[in-house]
């Protein structure tokens, strides 16, 4: 596919990456008299709307992992997928409903800051460095590779370059602006990859469809491959062991989502940054919304790029540079790139600004929150707890550039893994059943001691690691399970639950812990058109479900 890109396709890539680049510089200037402070720079001053909330929530969801990871599970597994889209709405709903109210009330700058409020600095500090590893060492690490991987396969670009040309441009404008930066460019970014990714969606459907277009590309691939618009896989199914049937909505799914819409740093930082509470839950109203339509962008090319490599008159259509291009079963992630080959001049570069905009803005999201959690909750109450603001500032900075190198070095490490978007979920499921567990019985139950929650984070991992390194084909009967990954982060999830329980009723003696949380009606109330805005979701959610349950 090199050399493919005409003139024009490199004019509307440089217009957006210069776009970004001086949005982002401008938001992140000082304003005369003020020099930035650490609420300025982790927390945008607090002074985000609803409308930015929402779209940065998404800008920082929907990255390469979703463009190229999730359409390349709709290759490989079909509309099934589409479970994280789609179950992310209702959890937005709950996060906002339920979550948020407790952590703005509270003023927390990081999600590690809430444990040492309701639990203890060493529990703190213990989830802190958790989290720190995972998102550099997978999270940043498979952003830059998938990234890569599109540069590599749509323009020939060596995986090297493109991981440090990614790495520069995530750069460029999040590491002097901070989050307001990241957030305000967001708001663009988001309406480039929705353009961008609508567009090679319809496009790959017209092909598909010989040039009648969208909704004669829908029919054809649903008639074409049926078995890839199941939501609910049966164990027939070679891919339930991915996404095992009703576990995925009553299951570990749900550990999955609560986790990273509820508890996640470089998540939940959009909304402690916004104006106000319904500020922030009109923004996670939105960003639902938003969920609803992605896997029109996100899953159904992977569909499309199935159906066409497996009819050979959509193939003899399309030219002999797609046959020789195409990519087989196992190799699933390079569906989406291969996809891009079939845009007409133009639309070509606005695509690909499309997929940039999901890498980038993904990327400076997750290196300002690695800065956030390593600045305030490491650097200033163990290496300098009299830093000021600059001080503080400049090692959000420093903190930020070192984890940036260090995922640089480790993603060219992640060639050859297949779906890399389940990669991602499998092994962020080690650490997250033990830090759901943590967050949903501190914020819930009373009596959940500190000293049962650091046990219940600690042993999270060796149970987890139980469930993960069981051998392929071994019985139940055996000294281990063979299970689906989501049914193992539910299993974690419980019996980590059930670890914190018994310690904090042993400890306590049935009493309520001294840092438990207050609940009241109030704190859980919305206004209505939080509730309506909800309602109109759920109703689309379970019309969507009973429509493509099989």
């Amino acid at each position: 596919m090199t050399g493919t890109f005409e003139f024009l396709d490199y004019a509307i890539f440089m217009g957006y990456a210069l776009l970004i680049l001086g949005v982002g510089l401008w938001v992140s200037r000082d304003k005369k008299g003020h020099e930035k402070n650490a609420e300025d720079y982790f927390l945008a001053s607090k002074s985000l709307p609803w409308w930015a909330v929402g779209t940065s929530l998404i800008a920082a969801n929907i990255s390469a992992e979703q463009f190229i990871g999730m359409s390349g599970s709709g290759f490989k597994i079909g509309l099934a997928i589409a479970s994280y889209e789609w179950m992310a709405a209702l959890t937005l709903i709950i996060v906002g409903k339920y979550f948020l109210p407790i952590f703005i009330e509270k003023g927390l700058y990081t999600i590690p800051e809430f444990v040492e409020k309701r639990f203890s600095t060493n529990l703190k500090t213990i989830l802190a460095v958790f989290w720190i590893a995972l998102y550099v060492f997978v999270n940043l690490a498979s952003v830059l590779y998938l990234g890569s991987l599109a540069l590599q396969t749509i323009m020939g670009i060596p995986m090297i370059y493109g991981v440090l040309g990614l790495a520069a441009f995530a750069a460029a404008y999040s590491l002097y602006g901070g989050l307001s930066a990241v957030s305000w460019t967001d708001v663009i970014q988001v309406i480039f990859l929705t353009i961008g990714g609508l567009v090679t969606t319809y496009l790959a459907l017209d092909a598909v469809s010989m040039g009648q277009g969208f909704m004669a590309g829908m029919k054809t691939i649903m008639e074409a491959a049926p078995e890839r618009f199941a939501m609910i896989l049966d164990e027939s199914n070679p891919d339930y062991i991915s996404l095992p049937g009703l576990g995925v909505l009553l299951g570990g799914m749900w550990v999955a989502n609560l986790y990273y819409w509820g508890f996640n740093q470089y998540i939940i930082q959009r909304t402690l940054a916004a104006k106000s509470l319904r500020e922030s839950q009109k923004g996670i109203l939105l960003a639902a919304g938003i969920k609803l339509i992605l896997p029109i962008i996100v899953v159904v090319p992977g569909i499309a790029a199935y159906v066409m490599i497996n009819d050979p008159a959509i193939l003899a259509s399309l030219g002999e540079a797609a046959q020789s291009n195409m990519p087989s079963m196992d190799q699933a992630d390079k569906a989406y790139p291969w996809l891009l080959q079939f845009l007409p001049t133009g639309l070509k570069g606005l695509a690909f600004a499309a997929l940039t905009a999901a890498i980038v803005s993904s990327l400076a999201s997750m290196l300002n929150s690695t800065a956030t959690i390593f600045t305030m909750d490491i650097y200033k109450p163990y290496i300098k707890p009299d830093a000021n603001d600059r001080q503080t500032v400049a090692m959000g900075r420093i903190s930020a550039v070192v984890a940036l190198i260090i995922a640089s070095i480790m993603a060219p490490l992640l060639g050859g893994i297949d779906q890399a978007f389940q990669f991602i979920q499998e092994y962020t499921g080690v650490v997250s059943p033990g830090i759901l567990a943590v967050f949903v019985l501190g914020l819930f139950w009373k009596k959940t001691t500190n000293k049962a929650a650091i046990t219940g984070a600690l042993s999270s991992i060796p149970i987890a690691m139980y469930f993960k390194v069981a051998p392929k084909g071994w019985s139940s009967s055996s000294l281990f399970v063979d299970l689906p990954f989501l049914d193992q982060m539910g299993y974690t999830t419980l019996l980590t639950m059930g670890i914190i329980a018994f310690i904090s009723y042993r400890q306590n003696r049935g009493a309520n812990d001294e840092k438990g949380i207050n609940l009241t009606k109030e704190t859980f109330k919305t206004d209505s058109i939080y509730n309506i805005g909800a309602f109109a979701i759920m109703l689309i959610l379970a019309a969507l479900y009973a429509f493509f349950w099989s």
